[in-house]
């Protein structure tokens, strides 16, 4: 794991308002309690973590962002569908900005690395990871083919890597990325984040299917109503398209 810490308390550091052991802070040399000072401020993070591999063994990664104590948390995924990859380029740009001060922020740009080496839909086993989830679980099939939910839930390692990760940060707000329909799906999840993100980015919402087993609805029927997915059109975004939507991330996610 490679890990990067940004404190930003001043030069030196030492008025942080924290101590590498936990704890209340105690008085710097020299001061005293009575002195006027600046509150203390967090440190924000910049952390790039492999959260697990996929079935050929290729790393799926994190990118956390921010501020790891807060409690306002968000997840962002650029792709779970290996032939829609166009949201990894919104992922990994937004991980390359700065990192929100006050909310905690994880990025997966390809939770499916090897559907996208190969350019299909399914994971190197042929599931479809979008119907592999315990919720409303039912077998699409058979093996192989588009749907196919695998032979029971959360039967493979990318669907294990996410719900590892999203029962551990259990995110206020959740975007999943697809193609290509090019709406934002407001069938579930939080209604105003849904619209907001639609308005910023000339989109539509439309609503989807609760489709068996997917990602969003069941972040949404356990964790709580913070998870959307966004449709983005066919094809590579253009520049300006990819400004667009981590724009619209921004915006959501300060």
């Amino acid at each position: 794991m490679r890990v990067e810490v940004a404190c930003r308390c001043g030069p030196g550091g030492a008025a942080c308002g924290r101590l590498r052991g936990g704890g209340r802070p105690g008085p710097q040399p020299g001061t005293s309690w009575r002195r006027p000072h600046a509150p203390a401020v967090d440190p924000v993070v910049r952390r790039t973590i492999v959260l697990g591999y996929s079935v050929r063994h290729r790393p799926i990664i994190a990118i956390e962002l921010g501020d790891p104590d807060s409690p306002r948390r968000a997840l962002v995924v650029g792709a779970i569908h290996g032939s829609e990859p166009a949201g990894i380029a919104v992922a990994v740009t937004r991980a390359r900005g700065s990192p929100p001060a006050q909310a905690g922020l994880w990025i997966v740009p390809d939770l499916n690395p090897d559907g996208v080496a190969a350019g299909t839909r399914q994971d190197a086993r042929g599931v479809d990871l979008n119907r592999n989830r315990p919720w409303r679980w039912r077998p699409l099939g058979p093996p192989g083919s588009l749907f196919y939910a695998g032979p029971r839930p959360l039967s493979e390692p990318e669907s294990r890597v996410a719900a590892r990760l999203i029962a551990r940060i259990r995110p206020g707000l959740a975007i999943w990325y697809h193609q290509a329909l090019n709406v934002v799906d407001d069938s579930q999840g939080p209604q105003a984040a849904e619209l907001r993100y639609a308005a910023l980015t000339g989109m539509r919402e439309v609503p989807l299917p609760d489709y068996p087993g997917s990602v969003a609805g069941w972040e949404n029927a356990t964790i709580g109503p913070g998870a959307f997915v966004v449709e983005l059109p066919a094809g590579p975004l253009s520049p300006a398209g990819v400004r667009r939507h981590v724009a619209a991330l921004r915006v959501l996610l300060r």
